[in-house]
């Protein structure tokens, strides 16, 4: 069963993540982002490393796509009427809610009936948050902190990017 379930998601995210190449739409192609993203956190799961998943699912598919998402509509100012009247919520939210939803019911299934594999008791101190926690602020706190630095000056520079064009549009009027 858990070979299966990895087969699925390793074709979801394979697939999104072609899909994310190759549409011309930067809206659904943050998205194809997204399902990426949480098709990764699944095999978070299905390895036993539940913080590692919540935490993709949190931090890159919730707040930094978020982002991403609001840099692009920044950029993308004169399309946003068009976007509205293709692209409705409504079967996003409908289709992630059902990826939960079944993601949730295949895991029970799992665990029930003991097909989840057993975890060592020396693997029980490597997922935890303490030691996720220990390693992250020690041996890559440079790394971390880089990375902190760059998606603020990424965010920043959009920012001026898009009101420069603003301020050159309104000169125009």
């Amino acid at each position: 069963m858990e070979t299966y379930i990895f087969v699925v998601l390793a074709v979801l995210a394979i697939g999104s993540a072609l899909g994310m190449i190759l549409v011309k739409d930067t809206i659904s192609s943050a998205l194809l982002l997204v399902i990426n993203l949480v098709t990764l956190s699944g095999v978070y799961l299905l390895l036993q490393a539940q913080f590692l998943a919540l935490i993709q699912i949190l931090v890159y598919a919730g707040a930094i796509m978020v982002l991403f998402l609001f840099v692009i509509m920044l950029l993308n100012v004169d399309h946003e009427e068009s976007l509205f009247e293709k692209f409705r919520i409504k079967y996003l939210a409908a289709f992630l809610l059902g990826s939960v939803v079944l993601a949730q019911i295949l895991y029970s299934i799992g665990g029930v009936t003991d097909m989840l594999p057993e975890i060592s008791p020396d693997m029980e101190q490597v997922g935890t948050v303490e030691a996720l926690g220990d390693v992250l602020y020690t041996d890559y706190l440079f790394a971390f902190e880089m990375t902190a630095i760059l998606l603020t000056a990424a965010v920043v520079g959009a920012l001026l990017i898009a009101q420069f064009k603003v301020k050159k549009s309104g000169d125009v009027k």
